[in-house]
């Protein structure tokens, strides 16, 4: 089947239609769907077969529930794509839209829908419908396997995603987080949010956000091998070469997160072109007024202060022309969404074959890292979270709404007491990822207390001092300490919108830690025989 081609006026046309609906899904979320594929230009949802396993994509997808007393039970999933996602439908309606009593029969209950939009019953809901998605998705047998998204839709309103792109059963997450996985209708009028949704029904691994910023990642990583590997054949010590880079590559990422101004520490490199000897006078002034919050000479702005141990030293290595080159085209790529678990190939391409087999030195596939870091850490968190969700649902659900905050801030307080200790922490991608995950569930339980109607911003949050890690390859230890902080910011601006940090930006928390993770000791005794020989 072709898809429909849909011109924009016919976009607005189906947004404003849409907008005042109002009425239960049933009558409504079939249609709806079929016209969202047409502005989507995505083929519509076929024909239900007789045979089962030949209904790849079909409303009322049929399920078959197994549950613990032997029994089985059938349900119905509102739209299913095999390989792409499970779609539950709901409707709620607008205040102004409800239906006024003199003219409704009485005779007959007016349909109302789910919700009223912007009340906590709608919220409670629309978190009711995504687990009932879940279900859905787990409850598919083995030869269909795991979608990679949930979409719940509220019809005429809004459509929110979540992801699991692992699909091995781990949790659902908001995508692409928490402050941006719900996508009113209205924004369907743009051009990207639309290929967003085209390629959730199209391809949707390849939203897959750690494979896209992994080879984006790999490229300015491998740059920036070269370039360490360059300045150690000029004689400066690993320790210095690695300390350098950090700061380097953090300030690359802090201009594109605009916690320094845009593009102002690439105009800075590209400006010294030709006069090279100038290098580390005008890149120590940028990094000492990044470590005190003072005004920057070369950016011509007061910046925030930074501290910690990153910029404790500002000290900035002499570069050759060939050498700002790297730095030059490291520094134009997009740092904003970079992974850095992946910066671990920095250190493992640096190393020479000899030291690599020495130290164990391998970039861990993110895969691989998820197999230990979720049911270590993640799983039992998200189950100790799915309980307090639940608890705070009902007390809010009774009237209680206060102490419904107050459970969601227990597990809050809980999640950010969590430490994780990885002994031989190497470049800190399991941390990085453990990290990851826990802002992403930190995410969700802001979201609720929003939901709950909470305004106070917490004062805590998870940050890298509860990710604990010992490492006895210095530039490995840096890098570490580097991919924590890079990690943390990037959450944090992904569930506290444009808010900064609080200052300092870094903080010196000692918990990457370069020494030996066994043996520890005052002092080295050479044992002797009795011709004094060792």
């Amino acid at each position: 089947m072709t898809a429909n081609t849909t011109s924009q006026p016919d976009i607005t046309s189906f947004i404003e239609r849409w907008a005042s609906s109002g009425a239960a899904e049933r009558a409504n979320y079939q249609i709806f769907l079929t016209e969202l594929c047409d502005v989507l230009n995505v083929p519509r949802p076929e024909p239900t077969r007789i045979n089962e396993d030949e209904n790849a994509y079909v409303f009322e997808k049929a399920v078959v529930f197994h549950h613990g007393d032997g029994t089985t039970s059938t349900g119905r999933i509102d739209l299913y794509k095999r390989g792409c996602f499970v779609l539950e439908a709901k409707q709620g309606s607008d205040q102004n839209n409800q239906p006024q009593p003199e003219l409704v029969p009485r005779t007959r209950r007016a349909r109302r829908g789910t919700a009223v939009r912007g009340t906590q019953s709608w919220d409670q809901a629309m978190m009711a419908a995504r687990g009932q998605a879940e279900q859905y998705a787990r409850a598919l047998p083995a030869s269909e396997g795991r979608p990679p998204f949930l979409i719940v839709v509220d019809v005429g309103h809004s459509i929110a995603l979540y992801s699991e792109f692992s699909r091995t059963g781990g949790a659902y997450v908001p995508f692409p987080d928490s402050a941006r996985f719900r996508i009113p209708l209205r924004d369907l009028e743009r051009e990207e949010v639309r290929e967003l949704l085209r390629s959730v029904w199209t391809d949707p691994l390849a939203l897959d956000p750690t494979q896209r910023s992994a080879r984006i990642t790999r490229d300015i990583a491998e740059r920036l091998a070269r370039l360490a590997k360059s300045l150690e054949a000029s004689g400066h010590k690993p320790e210095r070469v690695a300390s350098f880079l950090m700061r380097a590559i953090f300030t690359m990422f802090a201009e594109d997160v605009r916690l320094v101004p845009k593009s102002g520490f690439t105009e800075l490199l590209e400006s010294i072109r030709g006069q090279v000897r100038i290098f580390p006078d005008m890149v120590e002034s940028l990094w000492r007024a990044m470590a005190e919050g003072s005004f920057s000479p070369t950016l011509r702005q007061k910046l925030l202060r930074f501290n910690g141990g990153l910029f404790e030293s500002a000290e900035a290595l002499p570069v050759t022309d060939e050498e700002l080159e790297l730095l030059i085209e490291a520094s134009r790529a997009d740092w904003h969404d970079v992974e850095p678990a992946i910066f671990g190939t920095l250190v493992e391409q640096a190393l020479d074959p000899v030291e690599r087999h020495k130290l164990g030195a391998h970039y861990t596939p993110r895969a691989y890292v998820e197999r230990l870091v979720l049911p270590t850490v993640i799983e039992p968190l998200r189950e100790e979270w799915a309980a307090a969700q639940a608890a705070a649902v009902t007390l809010a659900k009774a009237g209680k709404l206060d102490e419904a905050i107050v459970e969601v801030k227990r597990f809050h307080q809980h999640l950010c007491n969590v430490r994780v200790l990885d002994p031989a922490c190497g470049t800190g991608n399991f941390l990085y990822v453990t990290l990851e995950h826990m802002k992403r569930l930190e995410g969700e339980v802001l979201t609720a207390l929003e939901d709950f109607g909470e305004q106070q911003r917490e004062l805590i949050e998870v940050d890298p001092h509860q990710l604990l890690g010992l490492e006895v390859n210095p530039r490995a230890a840096a890098i570490a300490d580097l991919v924590l902080w890079i990690g943390h910011l990037q959450w944090h601006f992904r569930t506290r919108g444009n808010a900064l940090p609080q200052e300092p930006v870094l903080k010196k928390f000692h918990n990457i830690e370069n020494r030996d993770a066994v043996l520890a000791y005052d002092a080295v005794e050479v044992v002797t025989d009795e011709s004094g020989e060792p």
